[in-house]
């Protein structure tokens, strides 16, 4: 029998991975209800009486301003000036834009400005199902001593542990595939039916294709630490202490950071890069400095972290733990 059908049978046969598989549907099915429940599709007169409302709480903001501004000016010598800035030309002046109508319409579905975070979310959901699955996969078989009868089979180490890596990230990469295309086309058909699908563009949709190729590579680097740690502990729950551990290290150095005055600490958060990766960049701020100008005031020094450089790290920590978990697969004593 071919060792790759043997293992696409022994992965889809766990319970554990129906289960993950099904709690994830069951994720996905509660977000599309909900997501079409909360939303509506609004009438060009529902538009037009919101922009009426935003205009009017735009026009008694200005009498306002206007009447605080004029106290303001009048104050000076009086007990009142207290209450009021030196300069009165520096107190709030509404414009426009600070009163978008879309505040006053009911919830609608913009395809466009939402459903990039769907894509992220969907990724999010099927990383953690990867990194599961894959641990549980390579750790039941240490565990219960099914590694070592299937050596006896096929003895080469490597092409044993490689084919289960390689079945384990091929069969996520083609369910990712999947479960993207009907998150799009529900999506999608929650959007013309209880939102809007204005603006969108083939430069849209060309975006929105490479975040979810961005997805996809995040659910396969899940899938791979979760596979790798899990190999090099002979156990599922290395895979999920080293995740615990993780986080209780990223805590810690993020506390640290801020006791020692140590420049951008969320920079130092894994979190952090995966929402980079998937957003393309952040700006991460250092509240402990100040560039003062006359115009701006004080502001303080930022660093922009890029999808590039997460990409790298990514990178770099997945050939590591992968590369580990092979070489100890190789040198390593079974038994």
């Amino acid at each position: 029998m071919s060792l790759v059908r043997a293992e696409t049978r022994r992965l889809f046969r766990r319970r554990f991975t129906s289960v993950i598989l099904s709690g994830v549907l069951l994720i996905m099915a509660a977000v599309i209800v909900g997501t079409f429940l909360s939303n509506k599709q609004v009438t060009d007169s529902e538009v037009a009486s919101a922009k009426a409302q935003a205009t009017r709480e735009y026009q008694q903001a200005v009498q306002s301003a206007e009447l605080d501004k004029a106290k303001c000016l009048a104050a000076p010598g009086t007990p009142d000036a207290a209450n009021w800035p030196a300069n009165c030309d520096d107190m709030w002046t509404p414009t426009q834009e600070e009163f978008d109508y879309t505040w006053y319409m009911a919830e609608t579905f913009d395809l466009r400005s939402e459903y990039a975070d769907m894509i992220t979310l969907l990724a999010v959901l099927l990383a953690s199902a990867a990194f599961l699955i894959g641990a549980s996969f390579v750790g039941s078989e240490w565990n219960s001593g099914g590694m070592m009868n299937l050596l006896l089979w096929r003895p080469k180490r490597l092409q044993v542990l490689g084919t289960k890596l390689a079945v384990v990230l091929g069969w996520f990469t083609g369910l990712s595939l999947l479960l993207g295309a009907v998150w799009t086309g529900a999506f999608l058909l929650i959007a013309e039916t209880r939102g809007t699908t204005a603006r969108m563009t083939s430069g849209v949709w060309q975006s929105f294709g490479l975040t979810g190729l961005r997805g996809l590579a995040l659910i396969v680097v899940a899938g791979a630490l979760g596979f790798a740690l899990a190999s090099l502990g002979r156990h599922t729950g290395m895979a999920l202490g080293a995740l615990v551990g993780l986080g209780a290290l990223q805590i810690g150095v993020y506390i640290m950071a801020g006791l020692v005055g140590a420049k951008y600490a969320e920079a130092w958060l894994a979190p952090m890069w995966g929402f980079v990766w998937m957003y393309k960049e952040y700006v991460v701020e250092d509240y402990n400095s100040c560039n003062f100008s006359s115009n701006g005031g004080c502001t303080p020094d930022t660093f922009t972290m890029t999808w590039q450089t997460a990409g790298i790290g990514m990178a770099v920590v997945t050939v590591l733990v992968v590369g580990a978990a092979m070489w100890s697969m190789r040198r390593r004593d079974i038994s």
